[in-house]
């Protein structure tokens, strides 16, 4: 007699709740609910940014989630100081970074080709007590806005009571990519930060200029700023004032926003939380930034979603005919919590000023490209860049 499939609420569809789908629909009868419909999504604002690492994009080939063709793969990373650029460090797997509209919409509409449930419905903390009932379990992606439960706050890991940083986001056009073609991280100290990021998108290449200004600097130039004009021309006049380089490359009469919704400003407090717990005598997780929530200074926020539903499909899959309880929950946390503690502790260090030990790193890339490649891989691998933060003594 064959058991049936168990049945799976994935209440969100970011990366988190995208890769869950692929990677569980096999598995299990699983049923996706996200408040807007893929052509909402796909003629909406911009909800942030990422970049997908070589360790995502293999997930994303293991899951089958929808390939992009060969666009411009990001093969490295710029790092700049001040005005000094120091360096620019290979990494060891290309980088592809997608507008989430089109990735977004575009894998609903495959997912439901190969015949994933979605509904399309907003759900609230009254309604979600309903879904318990419905489902053998209820996974919470709902993102940097959610969770929808009380998951349980790890305080050793959620520093800060405040954002660390203003996001200022946008999508454009008319700027000519710096060569190699790669993420461009320029650092000022006291200020902030702004990368630079090559990126498809519905209306082709485009340049994603992403100012993290710390708050109440002089880079804190947007409040206020609500039309896309305004936001090109602030953004043209930050970048003359502050980032040179990048301006020299910004063609003025083509200088415009992909189109009017492709700008973003926001800030976040970082909080990381227990991705499980039990409602109603049941098994409920939590999968991406509505648990795992980290400042997107080190563009790891995409990725540590994929790699939690990952390990999370792992865990799933390893119980899948047992009861799914405390124990099931503490698997999920077992597998992820190493991985997202030193993501955490790195990115946190990083919302600081650099310590000396990795300023002299820096600088070492500047004179050797090996140092500069290993660098340019922290942002593919977090293990590496906490070890090169957290350690106490300089490696060698």
């Amino acid at each position: 007699m064959r058991l049936l499939k168990k049945r799976l609420c994935i209440i969100g569809s970011g990366v988190a709740g995208l890769h869950l789908a692929y990677a569980l629909r096999n598995d299990f009868n699983i049923t996706v609910i996200e408040r807007q419909s893929p052509d909402q999504i796909r003629r909406g604002r911009i909800m942030s940014t990422q970049v997908h690492f070589g360790p995502t994009r293999n997930r994303e080939t293991r899951f089958n989630v929808p390939k992009w063709g060969e666009k411009p793969l990001i093969k490295s990373i710029h790092i700049t100081i001040g005005n000094q650029k120091l360096f620019v460090g290979k990494l060891q797997e290309p980088a592809l970074s997608v507008d989430q509209r089109l990735y977004y919409s575009h894998s609903i509409k495959d997912l439901i080709e190969k015949g994933v449930s979605f509904r399309f419905e907003k759900v609230d903390k009254e309604s979600v007590e309903v879904l318990i009932d419905e489902f053998d379990l209820v996974i919470d992606c709902t993102g940097k806005n959610g969770p929808l439960f009380p998951f349980s706050t790890e305080e050793d890991l959620s520093l800060f009571k405040t954002p660390q940083r203003k996001c200022i986001v946008g999508y454009f056009t008319g700027i000519k990519a710096d060569t190699p073609l790669g993420v461009g991280v320029t650092v000022l100290p006291g200020l902030g930060e702004m990368f630079e990021i090559p990126a498809v998108t519905e209306h082709g290449p485009a340049t994603i200029m992403f100012v993290m200004a710390i708050p109440n600097s002089d880079l804190d130039l947007f409040k206020g700023i609500k039309s896309a004009k305004e936001f090109t021309l602030k953004m043209r006049s930050t970048s003359q004032q502050f980032f040179p380089e990048i301006y020299n490359r910004i063609d003025g009469k083509n200088f415009a926003l992909c189109d009017e919704n492709s700008f973003l400003q926001t800030a976040l407090t970082p909080i990381i939380r227990k991705p499980y717990l039990m409602v109603k005598n049941k098994l409920v997780v939590g999968c991406g930034d509505s648990v795992f929530l980290n400042d997107p200074i080190t563009g790891q926020g995409c990725n540590l979603s994929s790699y939690c539903a990952e390990q999370l499909y792992e865990t799933l899959t390893e119980y899948k005919n047992s009861n799914w309880d405390v124990e099931t929950g503490e698997s999920y946390w077992n597998r992820t919590k190493q991985y997202v503690k030193e993501v955490t502790e790195w990115t946190n260090a990083m919302t600081k000023p650099l310590p000396e030990h990795v300023v002299q790193l820096l600088l070492q890339g500047a004179q050797d490209q090996v140092k500069a490649n290993e660098i340019a891989e922290w942002f593919a691998n977090p293990t590496k860049a906490y070890e090169a933060f957290i350690s106490t003594t300089t490696i060698h």
